[in-house]
């Protein structure tokens, strides 16, 4: 990839912002904000020259020194935008007409009023900067101690980043006019976006879920009514195999039962080969989560395999896998240089999922042991090391705050740590047993540059940030992977 920089954000010369999604906007003419300066009305037509990205990858501008924020622009463009919203500390606007277009603008393909593909009109080059400067960003707002001198290596890429999402987890609704759209919501809103295409989504999952809400559809199926809490199928949820091109196919329902379960199995079956088995999530009420606790079989095979680095992974339907299996290779590959095992050290894999990260690790290591709270996914993470013919390796239910100690107590002390959590960073108690233990080898696997910034805080109290390598795992958005390498001091 060509690391020239495509734009100069100004690292460090401006704060790092982020407002929730719920703003509190005034809509009331005339108002004045707290600093007695600015003023502005919903409406106002404003002119912003555009000064970098923010987190969520907005364009983020000042009019009168105050912070605007602009979806859909780039840095450098000199944008007339219409105010929509404000706050006493921000304003928050959208594009009307360009004065000055950025270099790196191209023409997205996709419906940008949902997630998923918020930077598609970024040139590729810009993007992977763009994700090397909001490390930068957030080291910035955190400042744990010398990160100036972190060395921020250049963002690993995809030779083609598109069509890379393993997984489809699109609602169903049925439209004023009776038919059905399987989609997208808008941000912050109800109203969703039927998706007959998406680039960034692998053509077998939108494929399937397709046709699977055609067949409901002709089928006369009650989806689910938001409103009146009733229907039968929430959300379609499709994963491909890479290794095989197997799809999972997930039903996820208000019911408990769906009506003429047997033929739409068939007509499934029939339909599309390329399913390998039919699954029911049962998850009633109004709720915004995706997945309920009780998932069934209706037909077909117990998991789907996918295959990592040579390494083979049985995944039932609620089991975790990045959505990007080609840059997962590549991350795993960037974790093993970076814990530089020998066959003496005793690794932990925390928040093991489905053991994926220790597995592949686990013919560098003496042994390894993984823990993860959700007992379904060590279930199949102690498969997958018998599937793989591993002998070192073992995974345990439980948090690691807890088994770590419990472990040492016992004498088992490990030389190697690798940590993949949640967007929500290291569990507090989790950051005070690393640092009681100290393993000599440290390695944490990030998805949120805030979170990870804030642990480091703690982390370099003891060890030294030896560099953070970002990797794409998820082109054409804002969203942020990468791996830091700990020395210990």
């Amino acid at each position: 990839m060509d690391n020239k920089k495509p734009y100069n954000p100004k690292r460090g010369s401006k704060p790092y912002v982020s407002r929730g999604t719920n703003a509190n906007k005034n809509n009331n003419k005339n108002r004045q904000t707290a600093d007695g300066q600015v003023k502005v009305e919903v409406g106002d037509k404003l002119l912003i020259t555009i000064k970098r990205l923010g987190i969520n990858g907005e364009g983020i501008g000042y009019y009168k020194r105050k912070i605007t924020f602009i979806p859909g622009v780039l840095p450098e463009e000199v944008v007339e935008v219409q105010v929509t919203g404000f706050s006493n500390k921000f304003i928050e606007a959208v594009p009307v007409k360009f004065k000055k277009k950025s270099p790196n603008r191209v023409t997205p393909v996709d419906d940008q009023s949902v997630g998923g593909v918020e930077l598609e009109h970024l040139a590729y080059p810009a993007q992977l900067e763009f994700k090397r400067d909001v490390i930068a960003q957030a080291l910035e707002k955190f400042r744990p101690a010398g990160f100036e001198k972190f060395e921020l290596r250049p963002t690993i890429g995809m030779e083609h980043p598109e069509g890379y999402r393993n997984k489809a987890q699109f609602p169903i609704r049925e439209m004023k006019d009776g038919s059905l759209s399987v989609g997208m919501y808008k941000p912050n809103s109800h109203f969703l976006v039927d998706l007959p295409t998406l680039s960034t989504q692998h053509p077998a999952t939108l494929k399937v879920v397709r046709l699977v809400k055609d067949i409901i559809e002709d089928m006369g199926i009650p989806v689910y009514d938001e409103k009146h809490d009733d229907g039968s199928i929430k959300t379609l949820i499709a994963r491909v195999s890479e290794a095989t091109g197997n799809v999972q196919l997930t039903l996820v329902t208000n019911n408990r039962e769906i009506p003429d379960v047997d033929e739409l199995v068939a007509l499934i079956h029939q339909e599309l080969p390329e399913v390998s088995s039919i699954h029911q999530n049962y998850n009633p009420g109004t709720t915004s989560l995706i997945w309920g606790p009780k998932t069934t079989k209706l037909w077909g095979d117990d998991y789907l395999t996918e295959t990592l680095n040579g390494k083979t992974f049985k995944l039932s339907p609620r089991a975790f896998l990045q959505l990007n299996p080609k840059q997962t290779e590549r991350l795993y590959k960037e974790a093993i240089a970076a814990l530089d095992l020998t066959h003496a050290d005793k690794l932990i894999d925390a928040y093991a999922g489905v053991g994926t990260i220790g597995i592949s690790l686990a013919d560098q290591a003496g042994e390894v042991r993984g823990m993860d709270t959700v007992p379904e996914a060590i279930t199949d993470a102690n498969q997958n090391v018998i599937d793989n013919h591993v002998d070192n390796a073992k995974y345990f239910v439980g948090p690691a705050e807890e088994l770590i100690p419990q472990w040492a107590d016992e004498g088992w002390v490990a030389d190697a740590l690798v940590v993949d959590p949640p967007r929500t960073g290291l569990d507090d108690n989790l950051r005070r047993t690393i640092l009681e233990t100290k393993p000599d080898k440290f390695v944490y696997i990030s998805c949120n540059e805030s979170t990870l910034a804030r642990d480091l805080v703690d982390l370099v109290k003891v060890y030294n940030v030896d560099y953070i390598q970002s990797i794409d795992m998820f082109p054409q958005t804002a969203r942020w992977e990468g791996i830091v390498k700990f020395t210990k001091k």
